[in-house]
């Protein structure tokens, strides 16, 4: 599913599906080229291999992208517990809540061609949707919705507790946001910020609402073709598989059980809010592509990065329209979003002069440690020079 990077998803959580399926290229991503390893590769291969050793992840994956654009691919422990196979280098992963930030992206895009305003009321769009207690869509703008600041409870909350019970179930999308409307409104809008996987399924019904087509036909269309992405889709209806090459991915309801093999799950629960599918390489290029300009006007970049402070996306976090931004270590900040689905972890972003980094693992991080050397891995990947 889908959460902050620095919350643990317990449950089924960064969740997603419409009617679609995968619209884009099938294949197998290409083998990294091999490269002679400098100092920087060297710190991120014993980085990862800590991962595995020392916090007890199966696998753990990067996709490190320098200025120029070149891509170096990383992995270290198995794609299969029960055969001990090797974790391929850039194998496809459940990217979770990174599915927002494409969701946001056709929501500018339609803000750009005038179908779409930001500071208008989601009523205006989806007329009667939005009613609750305390939940009005006559007082949430479509601004609120993509910056988490609309108020809208937390659907994920009926699914976190049983996830494993959850994962051959389909959610429609309307059911979704059922539950969550059964809670009443956790604080009024614009008044505070507080991450909602509602914001995003409800982003969704307004894409589909305003376009008359499926979101995830209008994310392939404007994002996944125009800047072709050869490994990033949606899984179609019914499709719990992942395609190949990848790692098994393992999920935990109580850090005392056995892991479970989660690798096939149904991610309708997740929709526009966190179900697709890629590799870190492809997430690479999608954020790169985006700061530089290849999928928004100007004036709609701009209100994407235009921030309000978000601690649990990271070190300095904030939050801006479905991209959140942290500070590095080495100085400077990067841009990005993070995603979690049941099984997998990822942390990555992009700076504006073009480097880029992804790191996955095939467990959702255990505690607040781990969860910190995943993080610490992203950052040195990012700074470390070669």
């Amino acid at each position: 599913m889908i959460t902050p990077r620095s919350r643990r998803w317990t449950g089924t959580c960064a969740v997603a599906l419409a009617v679609l399926g995968s619209l884009t290229a099938t294949g197998t991503p290409a083998a990294a080229s091999p490269v002679r390893a400098g100092p920087a590769e060297d710190t991120v291969r014993r980085m990862l291999h800590d991962l595995v050793r020392k916090d007890g992840f199966p696998a753990a994956l990067a996709a490190v992208q320098d200025r120029d654009g070149r891509t170096r691919h990383h992995s270290a422990g198995v794609a299969d517990l029960k055969t001990g196979a090797k974790a391929p280098a850039d194998g496809y992963v459940r990217i979770g809540s990174n599915t927002k930030t494409f969701t946001a992206v056709v929501v500018l895009q339609l803000v750009g061609e005038g179908r779409v305003r930001l500071d208008e009321p989601v009523e205006t769009y989806l007329p009667g949707l939005l009613r609750g207690e305390g939940v009005d869509g006559r007082r949430i703008t479509v601004r609120q919705l993509l910056q988490h600041t609309s108020g809208l409870p937390e659907y994920t909350d009926r699914l976190a507790t049983s996830a494993l019970s959850f994962r051959h179930t389909y959610f429609q999308p309307r059911r979704l946001l059922d539950m969550a409307l059964e809670k009443k409104a956790t604080f009024a809008p614009g008044t505070r910020r507080q991450y909602s996987n509602t914001n995003y399924i409800v982003a969704g019904l307004l894409i589909e609402q305003v376009t008359g087509r499926p979101v995830i036909e209008e994310i392939i269309e404007r994002t996944i073709r125009r800047i072709g992405l050869r490994h990033t889709y949606f899984p179609n209806v019914g499709d719990e598989r992942i395609r190949t090459p990848h790692a098994k991915g393992y999920h935990q309801n109580d850090p005392q059980a056995p892991m479970t093999d989660a690798t096939r799950w149904d991610p309708s629960a997740a929709w526009a809010a966190g179900q697709m599918i890629s590799t870190l390489g492809d997430l690479n290029r999608f954020f790169t592509a985006l700061l530089g300009g290849e999928l928004l006007k100007p004036e709609q970049l701009e209100q994407m990065r235009t921030t309000v402070e978000a601690p649990e996306m990271g070190r300095g976090g904030r939050y801006g329209l479905g991209l959140s931004s942290i500070t590095l270590s080495c100085g400077g900040r990067a841009w990005g979003h993070g995603g979690t689905f049941p099984g997998y972890y990822t942390a990555n972003s992009a700076t504006d002069d073009g480097r880029a980094a992804a790191i996955a693992v095939t467990h959702l991080p255990a505690d607040a440690s781990a969860l910190k050397h995943v993080e610490a891995a992203l950052d040195t990947a990012l700074c470390a020079k070669s």
